[in-house]
Formats: C-alpha cells, sequence, structure tokens
C-alpha cells in the first residue's frame, strides 16, 4: 500500500505510544486527585504542557489541551467572540442576538474548515454577530486589502479566522502580514494551524496571533488530542461547563496520556521540520511533474510549486472528466490510498467549498483527487503512485469509450 492521505490522518508514532504507555498503565490517576498519584499525573501534565508552549513560543499557561482541531476551533471562535457579545448586551442590547447585530464582528476566509465556518455561522444564529466571509483568489490566497477594506468598515469589536495552510489545495497563507492588520483594526486573529504544524514555523510571537488551533492525529498521535494557544491577554469564555479544569476553558478530566502523546508528537515533528521539508519539495514537485508527463490534460488545484507558499506535501489534481471517486477507487484497486478533498466532508456529495471558492466549476470541483505525503514517502513510492495513477485513468478512459 501506498499511503497518500496524511491530511486526513497519520499513523501512531512509536515513540508517542511510549510516551503515552505510563499514563496508561502505572500512572493512572487523575490530575486534579489530591493524592501521589494524582500528583505524579499532574506532573506529567504539566510537563506536556510545557513542552508544547516550548515549540509555541508561549508561557505554559497559554496551553489548553482540547480533543482536537475542531473542539480547538469550536473554542477559539466561540470563546473569544462571546465576551464581546456579553460586553455589547450589558452597553444596551436588548438580547442576545440584538446584542451582536452590528457591533460585534467575525471575518473567515471562504475556504475554511468546516469547524470554523460553522462556529461563525452559529454566533451569527444564535447572538446577532456579523459574519463576513472573505474571498479568495484562483490560488486560494485571502487579499490583505480584502481584509482590510472589510475591517476599515467595521464599528465594534471583532475576530478574524484565517487557516494558516489549506487543506485541500495546501495554499498558505501570510499570518503574520494578515493579523497584523487585523490588529490595526483593534480586531483579534485566530489561525486553523492543524494541517500547517510539522511542516510550516509556529512560534505565536512571530505569527501574531491571539488563538491557534493543532490536531494531534495530523503529527503522529491518537485521534483525540489537541491543542489551542490562546493569548493571556484574549478574554475568551469557555463553551463548555464543569469542573474548571484547564484554567477553566475546557472541563472535564484530562487524560494525561492524550496529552503526553501530543506533546511527544509535536516536538517530534517541529524538530524534524527543517531537515525534511526541502526534501518534501522536491520529491512534491518531482511526482507532479511526472503526473504531468503521464496524464497531459491534468490541472494543479492551489499555487505552482514555482510560486511557493504552498504545503510542501500537498498535491491536489481535476482529472477533467473523469469522476474524482472512480478516480480513487481505481487507484485503491491498485493499492494507492489518497483522498477526493477533506476527510471532514466524507459521505457529502456536494462538491468542495473550498475548491467553488478557487472558482471552480462544480464539475470539476467533483473531479479533484487530492495526495498529500506523509513524512515517510519515498521517491520510489511516488514513481509507482504516478504510473498506477496514468494506469487508472488510462482504464477509466477505456471503459469511457466502451
Amino acid at each position: 500500500m501506498i499511503y497518500l492521505d496524511a491530511a486526513a490522518t497519520t499513523p501512531v508514532r512509536r515513540e508517542v505510544l511510549e510516551a503515552m504507555w505510563p499514563y496508561l498503565t502505572g500512572e493512572f490517576g487523575n490530575p486534579a486527585s489530591h493524592h501521589e498519584l494524582g500528583a505524579r499525573a499532574l506532573d506529567g501534565l504539566d510537563d506536556a504542557r510545557a513542552r508544547v508552549a516550548s515549540v509555541l513560543g508561549c508561557s505554559p499557561s497559554e496551553v489548553v489541551f482540547t480533543s482536537g482541531g475542531t473542539e480547538s476551533d469550536n473554542l477559539a471562535i466561540k470563546g473569544l467572540v462571546l465576551p464581546m457579545v456579553g460586553q455589547a448586551l450589558n452597553a444596551g442590547g436588548s438580547g442576545a442576538v440584538d446584542a451582536g447585530a452590528g457591533q460585534v464582528h467575525v471575518a473567515v476566509s471562504a475556504i475554511e474548515h468546516s469547524a470554523v465556518l460553522e462556529s461563525a455561522r452559529y454566533l451569527e444564529r444564535w447572538h446577532g454577530v456579523d459574519v463576513s466571509v472573505l474571498p479568495v483568489d484562483s490560488s486560494g490566497v485571502v487579499s490583505a486589502d480584502a481584509l482590510e477594506s472589510r475591517l476599515v468598515s467595521w464599528g465594534g469589536k471583532g475576530l478574524v479566522s484565517i487557516m494558516y495552510a489549506n487543506n485541500e489545495v495546501g495554499t498558505v497563507q501570510d499570518i503574520a502580514a494578515l493579523s497584523a492588520i487585523a490588529h490595526q483594526h483593534g480586531a483579534l486573529f485566530h489561525t486553523d494551524a492543524v494541517q500547517a504544524a510539522g511542516w510550516l514555523p509556529l512560534k505565536v510571537s512571530e505569527l501574531g496571533v491571539d488563538a491557534l488551533s493543532i490536531s494531534g492525529h495530523k503529527l503522529g498521535a491518537p485521534k483525540g488530542c489537541g491543542v489551542l494557544y490562546v493569548s493571556r491577554s484574549a478574554q475568551i469564555e469557555p463553551v463548555m461547563s464543569g469542573g474548571g479544569q484547564e484554567r477553566g476553558l475546557r472541563s472535564g478530566t484530562v487524560s494525561v496520556a492524550n496529552a503526553v502523546a501530543m506533546a511527544t508528537a509535536l516536538e517530534l515533528a517541529e524538530s524534524e521540520r527543517l531537515s525534511r521539508v526541502s526534501d518534501m519539495i522536491a520529491m512534491r514537485d518531482r511526482f507532479i511533474s511526472r503526473v504531468r508527463e503521464l496524464v497531459p490534460s491534468v490541472v494543479l488545484t492551489g499555487l505552482e510549486p514555482a510560486e511557493g507558499n504552498r504545503l510542501p506535501n500537498n498535491v491536489s489534481f481535476i482529472f477533467s472528466g473523469f469522476n474524482g471517486e472512480s478516480v480513487l477507487l481505481e487507484l485503491e484497486r491498485r493499492g494507492v490510498i489518497c483522498s477526493s478533498g477533506s476527510a471532514c466532508a466524507a459521505g457529502s456529495t456536494d462538491p468542495s467549498h473550498v475548491l467553488i471558492a478557487l472558482g471552480i466549476s462544480e464539475d470539476d470541483a467533483r473531479t479533484v483527487v487530492r495526495f498529500t505525503l506523509p513524512s515517510t514517502i519515498t521517491s520510489e513510492d511516488l514513481e509507482r503512485a504516478a504510473n498506477l495513477l496514468s494506469e487508472s485513468i488510462a482504464h477509466l478512459a477505456n471503459l469511457r469509450q466502451k
């Protein structure tokens, strides 16, 4: 099997399993318990928090452990905006919906993950928050001018959420520049860095963000663990009530094993990042060239390699005239695993909102196949995958002619 769906998930690394194991067995205590077993669990949790903070360049108190990217995005979007709604309500709004109207704003890009888009729509629906969807160009880039123009029209408080790197087409945004514009206009800035982690720099001071989301299973940790960085200067409201764990922002007994897994996977990914990025870019570019040579009709979505600002491991093609699901099935039959888009939209028959935002037609959007390369991939694997892709397209073309 050649696995080319790393954007969907990655296998758990052995080092991560070994780091977790003590907290699944002998050191199984609840870190909130006031006895020795609980104290040892708390030590493990504190150590994991400090290690994550070191990678992000923040204080350990600014690290909140969550169940993954979706929860981190929800907590960031809703948690940062709800205090603004409350302030507007106290200032004279007659109700929760009336309070946000015209006074509290959220701006998101058109290619955000559904966790961000749906959180923004929730705030719009139930709290009257003014939600703006920022357009992108044909490569998926958010214009600084478009953001500036939208912020100029705001009256009141607001939040901007723009993802660091897109999961479907690999486009990387200039987060430092965009966050600086948001701050000039008094808005907070959140970025979904789920796909960026392990491939792009994550120092929050350099990015200039107030909040940043990461998911563990994209990095070699188990599914069900994630992190939200949130600046200590930002006022944030919890979206889940309970015992007040994670400085009151994420109630529920903390999984120390998952926190340790998250810290270990993030540390490993960051330590390997610089050494593997250049090799991955070279392999990605050879794969793109080889596919174009074997299947001349393909169209690459997102930015061309020469333009930069594309995730090192992301390749996404339009196979016009071929059903994307059929291409996937033929590839899987030949031992190549990839996807037709975001795994979070599995089962949907609608074309990807990301591809539509790039100006791709609905018909062509349904032909797109995404290849996201794991860090363990080899040039030989990719050469074989390109040849098997060519065989698959030829087979489908032959069936179409019959």
